[in-house]
């Protein structure tokens, strides 16, 4: 049964300068709260490896942040912001950046009543040769409101990746309220990065260095990786007072066979380091059970955690899952996910939660709550009564779940 939940209970005031614009100088510097069995402590987050106990999994998302704002003018002089959502022609990520002349991109389009179909020339702010050689160009196949089917098409020959890196801008969320500087171009990307596909960095990892790392696995910690693209909808808040009239994002995912075999066995406890690895995650005790009822996988859809499903226990749906797998010789599993975690949500798989504080009324902080069993607030009066900075280049966390995995 779908949860009824009023998203005006899950809000508190976050002022303008408890929200870090800028990312400290060391990655590892920030706060760290951890939160267990209801009591709050307070750390440097170049001690987390002091705090976890040896053996289980930590799973980091490897997706990588792509320069996704691009900057068009019309002969009118009006500039056009073109986002890149997600790919259209090619639809697979690898193919459409290594696509050398043209492709199609599903954007949101700023200023878009200003852009009347005609082609359009990127803006070449400082000169640059490199991008007067490119020349890339845009124009509308399909619009939809503020959002529209875009055509890039361009010169010499370079992958869409190139292309991107050379004239695209790093999209940092917009409640920083600032222009992308070059600080971004690192900072906003975590150190593991591989996969190209987010426009948004899942930013619970960026607090990690090379030294954390390497203490982590030197206490016999399996170190694991996911990739989940992370979608321009982890911004957009929840509208509706009712939350089951909010329409979660789609956002695609993989994963190796030997991970699902590794949580399968694990014992000492499952990490999953930022709500993205969290959604992925729970995700696949799902894919799990359509194996069993359908004999294959689809996509998780929003709300069918929270329907009648069989009784199985999540090793028997990691059986199911990798039985698939085996019978179409796959190593690595291909899917989607919308699920909304929210209080009431049956957590299968993970154990401990690494997270930023998250805005007020989002679907984020409810995935928090649902987590430590309804206690978010206790934490988050913590947070701002000693000096945590809030969001994305904000403090961190680790929250321990309340009661048992299922």
């Amino acid at each position: 049964m779908i949860p009824e939940i009023h998203i005006e209970d899950y809000n508190y005031p976050l002022p303008e300068d408890r929200i870090a614009k800028y990312p400290l100088s060391e990655r590892d510097s920030s706060k760290l709260l951890e939160y267990k069995s209801g009591n709050i402590s307070e750390h440097i987050f170049r001690e987390l490896p002091s705090l976890i106990e040896p053996n289980g999994i930590f799973v980091f998302n490897d997706t990588k942040v792509v320069p996704a704002r691009l900057f068009f003018r019309r002969e009118t002089g009006a500039l056009i912001e073109v986002f890149c959502l997600e790919p259209v022609q090619p639809v697979e990520y690898n193919l459409i950046f290594a696509s050398t002349a043209t492709c199609r991109w599903k954007c949101i389009i700023g200023n878009a009543k200003k852009w009347k179909g005609d082609r359009l020339q990127l803006v070449n702010t400082l000169d640059d040769a490199q991008v007067e050689e490119i020349s890339l160009s845009a124009i509308p196949v399909e619009r939809d409101g503020g959002t529209a089917i875009v055509e890039f098409s361009w010169k010499g020959g370079h992958p869409f990746s190139k292309v991107l890196e050379i004239c695209g801008r790093i999209p940092i969320p917009p409640y920083l309220n600032r222009e992308t500087e070059a600080i971004d171009n690192e900072r906003y990307q975590t150190l593991y990065a591989r996969y190209r596909g987010s426009v948004a960095a899942p930013t619970a990892g960026l607090h990690f260095t090379r030294k954390v790392l390497d203490a982590i696995e030197a206490k016999g910690v399996d170190m694991e990786e996911v990739c989940l693209h992370v979608g321009a909808g982890t911004f957009l808040p929840v509208k509706e007072s009712l939350v089951s009239r909010h329409n979660m994002h789609r956002e695609p995912f993989s994963v190796r066979r030997e991970l699902i075999e590794r949580l399968r066995d694990c014992k000492g406890g499952v990490t999953a380091v930022g709500t993205t690895s969290v959604r992925t995650l729970e995700s696949l005790y799902y894919l799990g059970l359509h194996c069993i009822e359908k004999g294959e996988p689809g996509e998780v859809s929003q709300w069918e955690a929270y329907e009648d499903h069989i009784e199985a226990s999540f090793v028997e749906a990691m059986d199911a899952l990798l039985s698939y797998m085996d019978s179409q010789g796959l190593e690595r599993l291909y899917s989607g996910t919308r699920i909304i975690i929210v209080p009431g949500f049956r957590f299968r798989v993970v154990d401990r939660l690494i997270t930023n504080f998250h805005q007020p009324q989002s679907t984020l902080l409810l995935l928090i709550s649902a987590f430590v069993g309804g206690d978010w607030k206790s934490i988050y009066n913590y947070a701002l009564d000693n000096g945590f900075r809030f969001l994305s280049y904000g403090d961190s966390s680790l929250l321990h779940r309340s009661g048992c995995r299922e």
